[in-house]
């Protein structure tokens, strides 16, 4: 088996990872439940990839995300670092001393639990006290899924409010010295002063360790960061390391931003930090990748037209995200299928290392993917489907090219739980054909193509944002009415949604690119520049910049289409 250890670093990471932790909750749950929809039942995926298996020391088996998550003291709410399957073990104080100014004491009281973490601990309770007795009754709940639903929709503070997983007492990280509510943690100057890997990174070295050395065979690391602020310099110290000691095992990493908007009225020092921050940060944790993936759109307005999302509210924007990433992780845990691979259910599977050689190891062998997503996916024919199941797709990186027609393009596509027509899945031979098709009628095609089908659409949770539009029907089918004067549904109202997600290498990313080292250039690096001394401050000198400059301009040129030449001969 190829096992993926998965990686968060940052609030925002850890928002997208509690939904995608939550689908994989779901599917596991699913194929369990005697009840639950048949597409469930055989789903050909290995989920031992992403998980582990281990035991209490009361002897209760445990199966738990093979996960290391890092964000700042007191981003966990109501739960505990140890997680909820372990006894609490009282913190003990670190013999490591990095400050020598006065200390101020903090303490906090408990966070009281929502409604939603409530009820899973009633419901897990109760099946303790069935299990033992060996009865399956048990009381009525007193909370009630609308309830839950709309607290959770007007009430996350912390992605541990809408978490149903149990997690392993090594996967959950609090950084000493930066707290939740303290301090602005904003650019990546401030995440290396407030950062130490030498006071700190041993421990968190332990725990990835901890997880890889159980493995039989590591196919990659799945990295997500929120590059917004300073965990950009927390991933980049952690990326130098794994870097260092696992130096085959490939990383795939996810940059990702949450919704943000520039004020109109912002300070032009204001703008050249962040500038530099996105310049420097994008530099920083490329270098120490084989594949990035920049996802974070200032607005997810343009995501879906199916989809209604509230670009303040994390807790709908990351769920777009988890979203795709969940799409594109199926392949690397589909189980091999055999001669007869059309009647499975399942097709493509590709892991970790044959993904990124495919995007970043041939042609121009260009290292920033791009992310795009169909959620929901319209049915293959009929219905509201006038756009081919290509044209349907729209991306979740910023800052791309509008019109580009790249005939270097290298895509890798997933389609999972795909409806033929109205009210019927679409077989895996079906979704090849369709994709075919389009390509077919397409003007400008990929180079090169892989497609993944997967029949298990995307189960949606109860704590999953009320993100759908109306037209969204119990399973994802897009309905020719829509309700008037009707708020967006959740999952009271959709089970399950059919799902499309790529990753693509293209030329489109030449803007994003193009952007991050003029910024570099123009702030940090001309004579006189306004951001030098800002950049000094961060503790990078001008060998250093020289360099990133040098990474990006080979990355601008990898993508820039060759000039013809102007020799009349």
């Amino acid at each position: 088996m190829k096992e993926i250890v998965t990686i968060q670093v940052g609030d925002y990471a850890n928002y997208i990872g509690s939904h995608f932790w939550n689908f994989q909750d779901e599917l596991l749950g699913l194929a369990g439940d005697p009840q639950a929809d048949s597409v469930f039942k055989n789903q050909d995926l290995n989920m031992d990839v992403l998980y582990r298996t281990g035991e209490t020391h009361q002897g209760i088996y445990t199966y738990t995300p093979r996960l290391v998550s890092i964000n700042m003291r007191g981003s966990l709410g109501a739960m505990s670092s140890r997680g909820t399957l372990y006894k609490e073990v009282a913190p003990t104080t670190s013999d490591v001393f990095t400050w020598t100014g006065s200390v101020s004491p903090r303490a906090s009281e408990p966070r009281k639990k929502n409604l939603f973490l409530q009820s899973l601990y009633e419901e897990e309770s109760q099946n303790m006290v069935n299990e033992i007795s060996g009865s399956n009754s048990g009381s009525p709940s007193e909370y009630q899924d609308k309830d839950i639903t709309e607290s959770l929709e007007n009430g996350v503070q912390f992605w541990t409010d809408y978490s149903k997983v149990h997690f392993h007492p090594q996967s959950l990280y609090e950084l000493n010295g930066v707290w939740t509510d303290v301090e602005e943690f904003d650019n990546y100057g401030i995440g290396r002063d407030s950062f130490s890997w030498a006071s700190q990174g041993e421990e968190i070295s332990d725990r990835l360790r901890f997880f890889v050395e159980e493995c039989d065979h590591v196919q990659g690391f799945q990295f997500v960061v929120d590059d917004s602020g300073g965990f950009s310099s927390v991933a980049a110290e952690f990326l130098e390391n794994i870097v260092d000691e696992y130096t085959n095992t490939p990383v795939l990493l996810y940059a990702a931003h949450g919704s943000r908007s520039r004020a109109s009225l912002q300070t032009r020092k204001r703008t050249i930090l962040e500038e530099l921050h996105d310049a420097i940060s994008f530099s920083r944790l490329s270098s120490y990748c084989k594949l990035i993936v920049p996802v974070g759109l200032p607005s997810l307005g343009r995501a879906s037209k199916f989809l209604h999302i509230e670009d303040d509210k994390h807790y709908h924007s990351s769920a777009v995200y988890a979203a795709a990433l969940h799409s594109i992780s199926l392949p690397f845990r589909m189980l091999p299928v055999g001669p007869t691979a059309d009647a499975c259910s399942v097709s493509g599977a590709v892991d970790f290392h044959g993904l990124i050689q495919m995007l970043s190891g041939q042609g121009r062998q260009n290292m920033v993917s791009i992310l795009d997503v169909s959620m929901p996916t319209p049915a293959l024919t009929g219905g509201q489907n006038e756009l081919s199941l290509l044209e349907n797709f729209q991306p979740l990186t910023p800052m791309l090219s509008e019109d580009d027609e790249d005939i270097q393009a290298i895509e890798h596509l997933t389609v999972h739980g795909a409806f033929a027509s109205e009210g019927r899945r679409a077989s895996v031979c079906e979704v090849k054909d369709t994709v075919d098709a389009a390509f077919e009628r397409a003007n400008t095609r990929p180079m090169f193509s892989h497609l993944s089908v997967a029949l298990c659409p995307l189960p949606i949770p109860l704590p999953f944002p009320s993100i759908f539009g109306n037209q969204v029907g119990k399973h994802g089918e897009l309905m020719s009415s829509q309700l008037t004067n009707s708020s967006s549904k959740g999952s009271l109202d959709v089970h399950s949604i059919p799902m499309a997600a790529r990753l693509r290498s293209s030329s489109a990313v030449l803007p994003l690119l193009e952007n991050k080292l003029q910024n570099l250039h123009r702030y940090g690096i001309t004579r006189g520049a306004a951001g030098a001394e800002l950049l000094r401050s961060w503790g990078f000198g001008r060998e250093e910049l020289v360099e990133m400059q040098e990474m990006l301009s080979k990355m601008v040129s990898t993508l820039c289409p060759p000039q013809l030449s102007s020799d009349s001969d």
